[in-house]
């Protein structure tokens, strides 16, 4: 069973891409789908076994290699978090399979994305499967590889190319962080697997490692070095630049991008490697701080987007960063808890948003949309379902896993804790706006674009089934869960798949917060609903007068507080001015520039006049062959002696 799962994505990825033009569309989107809707099933019945029943495994495939003291086996480890992770990227690149046959019906290379997206999602179930470090290391680089697919799918507009293109860089940059942290593991326990380094983690509270010329604490400098993996495939400030751009993607890809898989690697790294974590606070409160600055950062750029898709990409920038604040408190269960959440309720907004794109023939503004839920009701109550869920509306699953995660902030004791407290509040304000702001701007009020509105119409039952299976999600899994990831089962339900140290109390603390800091974000959520009600619908000519008498502030927000222009300022332009030097000046002026035909042609002729010395007559060979050992012995007897 547990090889289906596995490998069930891989046959549909290689089925699709390798027979999809003798198959057909038709049959490549059936095959793919059904084996993951396979997969799926086996998932759950592998969750309520390992969570429930205790039934944690490891199964070893095959030795991978081998070589010094260095010995990497392919396994499949399994147990309540591995469960966890197994079972929300299944359902959800299920549905999103599913959803893709309608959304996608008109393009004619469908065998192509289907297999991109079976290829991803093998990618992530090898991630969240790994029993070592190297195997991680691979299905993290598979789902980088993977999303440069999906996200440029649409190759020839020039847009999806460059964003392709970007979010495979930035990543780099982060893998390079990551790669030097899993090198810094292997050299400081010499291994890489993870039962091994686990063992050996407490041995390295008292050592150091040399970096950059200076002593560190080991678990600091090793812990700093893999979250900045984390920053990138999770987008956090600094990293954060690739993710509202690889809205360039079809709409089912933004969906599986930013629910179940690339952006949750990061946030389930973390929590795999929380005995590493737990031996450094000072890890634990970088993590905590960009957490928290990231949540904020992306919920202030949120509040001014219009591309429906983009709004979102943000709100998932910014819930990310909420997740991180709860692994930087040591609550990684709770971190989990709203990976989990998170990925039903954002993986329902997204597929809503396509819903919507796709009524509209392909228009993302808000600004050319209103009216819409009398077209298509379904969609609206679906996306309503999914953006309380987003703000933590009462009862539903975000009020449970995202209010757990401020109130860890709140009882923290990190000296971050009060600036990550009034940041993921502030948050929820604004969340709370944009997302309501979304929903006015789309759904109420008057049509803008006529033409669009009036041909408007609900999407084909393969479209709505996700968003009907994900709406249950979004409004029932925090209710039905939080035993088991904040209550009093978690240890008993997460075992050793998650490890706290014994000072680390900090989820007997949230159940003893003050009432006013645990009304806290409800109240901001209700503010936030209000000061959009009254900006959209009572008073539409408020969000443009606001934005006229606050031009600075609102192009700082719309220009995404200028990241992007800073990066080139500092980045891309002297990288290209260094290109640009080099092939003007090395390559034009010096090798093409001196003598007749340059230095190139000198070379040639050098080498022409060599060549005839290859004459072909063994004597002449024999005779250079005798000079030169006559050369090298005078050598030594009257030089190289000393």
């Amino acid at each position: 069973m547990y090889y289906a799962i596995v490998f069930l994505p891989l046959v549909g990825f290689l089925v699709a891409g390798l027979f999809g033009r003798m198959i057909g569309p038709r049959a490549s989107e059936l095959v793919t789908t059904g084996l993951l809707f396979v997969a799926a099933f086996f998932a759950w019945i592998v969750f309520f076994q390992t969570a429930f029943g205790g039934h944690d495994s490891t199964v070893e495939l095959f030795t991978w290699f081998a070589t010094g003291g260095l010995d990497v086996k392919w396994a499949i480890r399994v147990d309540t978090l591995t469960a966890v992770m197994l079972i929300l990227v299944t359902t959800v690149s299920s549905l999103v399979h599913l959803y893709s046959m309608g959304y996608m019906h008109e393009d004619p290379s469908r065998p192509r994305f289907f297999a991109y997206l079976s290829l991803f999602t093998f990618a992530m179930l090898t991630l969240v499967t790994s029993d070592n470090l190297v195997q991680l290391f691979f299905g993290w680089e598979g789902v980088g590889l993977a999303s440069y697919l999906l996200i440029g799918f649409w190759y020839d507009k020039p847009s999806a190319c460059a964003a392709a293109m970007k979010a495979f860089i930035v990543n780099r940059v982060g893998d390079f962080g990551f790669a030097l942290g899993i090198f810094a593991v292997y050299m400081m326990t010499g291994s890489v697997a993870f039962e091994q380094v686990f063992a050996s983690a407490p041995s390295l509270m008292d050592k150091n490692i040399l970096f950059l010329g200076h002593e560190w604490h080991a678990p600091t400098i090793i812990c700093l070095l893999l979250f900045v993996g984390a920053m990138g495939k999770s987008a956090q400030l600094g990293l954060h630049t690739w993710l509202p751009d690889a809205m360039e993607g079809p709409t089912p890809v933004s969906a599986l991008i930013h629910a179940a898989t690339m952006v949750t690697a990061g946030v389930f790294m973390v929590a795999r490697l929380s005995p590493l974590f737990e031996l450094s606070q000072t890890a634990l409160n970088v993590v905590m701080f960009v957490g928290a600055s990231t949540a904020f950062f992306a919920a202030t750029i949120g509040c001014v987007q219009n591309d429906i898709k983009r709004v979102i990409a943000y709100s998932t920038c910014s819930q990310l960063g909420y997740m991180f604040v709860a692994l930087g408190t040591g609550a990684y269960s709770v971190g989990v808890f709203h990976l989990l959440t998170h990925g039903f309720f954002k993986a329902l907004l997204f597929l809503a948003a396509g819903s919507v794109i796709h009524a509209m023939h392909h228009e993302q503004d808000m600004r050319h949309m209103g009216g819409l839920w009398r077209k298509i009701p379904f969609t609206y109550a679906t996306m309503m379902i999914g953006g309380l869920a987003l703000t933590g509306f009462p009862f539903t699953a975000g009020y449970f896993s995202k209010d757990a995660i401020i109130e860890t902030a709140f009882v923290s004791h990190s000296p971050f804790s009060t600036y990550a407290w009034t940041l993921t509040v502030a948050a929820a304000a604004l969340t709370s706006f944009y997302t309501w702001r979304q929903m006015f701007m789309t759904f109420h009020g008057h049509p803008h674009d006529h033409h669009h509105y009036e041909h408007a119409h609900e999407s084909p039952l393969t479209m709505l089934i996700p968003l009907g299976v994900l709406s249950i999600g979004a409004l029932f899994a925090g209710m039905i869960l939080y035993p088991y990831f904040v209550g009093h089962d978690v240890d008993h339900f997460f075992r050793e798949a998650i490890f706290m140290g014994p000072e680390n109390k900090i989820l007997e603390e949230i159940h003893h917060i003050p009432g006013w800091a645990k009304w806290a974000p409800t109240v901001m959520m209700a503010m936030g609903f209000a000061i959009a009600y009254w900006m959209y619908v009572v008073n539409p000519a408020i969000p443009k007068g606001l934005a006229k008498r606050n031009d600075g502030l609102y192009r700082f927000l719309l220009n995404k507080w200028y990241f992007d222009e800073l990066y080139d300022f500092l980045f891309v332009r002297p990288t290209k001015w260094l290109g640009t030097f080099l092939w003007k000046q090395g390559d034009v002026r010096v090798i093409d520039g001196y003598g007749p035909n340059g230095v190139s042609a000198r070379v040639v002729d050098v080498t022409n006049r060599v060549v005839r010395l290859q004459s072909g007559y063994l004597y002449h060979y024999a005779f250079v062959m005798l000079v030169g050992v006559a050369a090298l012995i005078t050598w030594f007897m009257f030089g190289g002696a000393h």
